[in-house]
């Protein structure tokens, strides 16, 4: 009877993947976006993305340490994940008072109340950006124009609307960047202005098998889907579906925001149902809602029915006909 083997709960599955390793790819994934930026928009971005990270990983070691009791867990990296999506999700001209508020939000409101990681119910670094937006909308909503890496400069920036703004205001299509230039990230934004090097990055966690296809594919097709079918009915307002891809924070949200395994359901179908969800909200909110962005609505909004969804897509027990 001594001999008997105990059996602990499931998973029982073994890999040498962790939580730390897991965010610390997150970060890594985020470097040539991050890159991209600083070659845009200068020591600004570089200056707010130190201060966020910095703001969210003192935060969370404090709570940790002096309210919750716990030894602290800032060196898994999650922290840091929240800080660099947070501040991809702002302009590069944000006060750094704002960017503060925006990491108080972030881990003293939309994380550790609820337990800290693996217990939040929704994306911290898009509930900081959606508050910042609604508390801060001047300040949030003025874009700097790209200045390629000579344009160091703090004061006296010039700013412009965001493609994704241009449309909502019923601006002058003509001055639409191009797919070129929305690739590269020759536009208005932060993190979020190249395609190219966001992709490089979601690549890289497909690769590792961080994320999976399903959520980032179904969120994507469903923007193009449906933008498309509104601009085959009237190409005169509705522009071309491409522009819905590669303007705005949606490939930024699809692959690295809304794929966040805390917040995003467990099984395959789970997940696809999750990105047609997100991407249809994200549609709407940009075609006829007051905000020109409807990303980070739809994640959130998501997110608040993942318990829901994971009950109806459960995953099949095992030998279980």
């Amino acid at each position: 009877m001594d001999k008997l083997l105990h059996i602990s709960g499931s998973p029982h599955v073994h890999s040498d993947e962790s939580v730390k390793k897991i965010m610390w790819s997150v970060v890594l994934s985020l470097m040539p976006a991050l890159l991209v930026s600083i070659y845009y928009f200068g020591l600004p971005v570089i200056i707010l993305t130190l201060v966020s990270v910095g703001c969210c990983v003192g935060l969370e070691y404090l709570i940790q340490r002096f309210m919750l009791h716990q030894k602290p867990s800032i060196d898994d990296g999650s922290a840091v994940v929240t800080g660099l999506l947070l501040a991809f999700n702002v302009p590069s001209n944000l006060p750094i008072w704002i960017m503060v508020v925006g990491a108080i939000v972030a881990i003293g409101i939309a994380k550790m109340p609820f337990g800290g990681l693996g217990h939040n119910p929704f994306n911290p670094a898009l509930v900081a950006r959606v508050t910042l937006l609604i508390a801060f909308p001047v300040q949030m909503t003025s874009w700097p124009v790209p200045t390629p890496i000579w344009g160091f400069h703090f004061a006296d920036a010039v700013t412009g609307p965001t493609t994704l703004g241009l449309i909502k205001e019923g601006g002058d299509l003509t001055q639409l960047p191009t797919y070129a230039n929305m690739l590269l990230g020759q536009m208005g934004g932060f993190g979020e202005v190249s395609a190219i090097a966001l992709l490089i990055g979601a690549g890289f966690l497909l690769w590792k098998r961080i994320i999976t296809w399903h959520i980032p594919v179904s969120f994507m097709a469903t923007v193009f889907v449906v933008a498309g079918i509104f601009h085959l009915v009237n190409p005169a307002v509705y522009v071309n579906p491409f522009i819905h891809l590669l303007a705005g924070g949606l490939i930024l949200g699809a692959c690295f925001m809304a794929t966040d395994m805390v917040t995003s359901p467990t099984s395959p179908w789970g997940m696809i149902v999750f990105g047609c969800g997100c991407g249809l909200l994200t549609i709407i909110i940009r075609l006829f809602g007051a905000y020109p962005e409807g990303v980070s609505f739809s994640i959130l909004l998501m997110n608040a029915v993942v318990p829901l969804i994971n009950k109806g897509f459960k995953p099949k027990q095992f030998a279980n006909r």
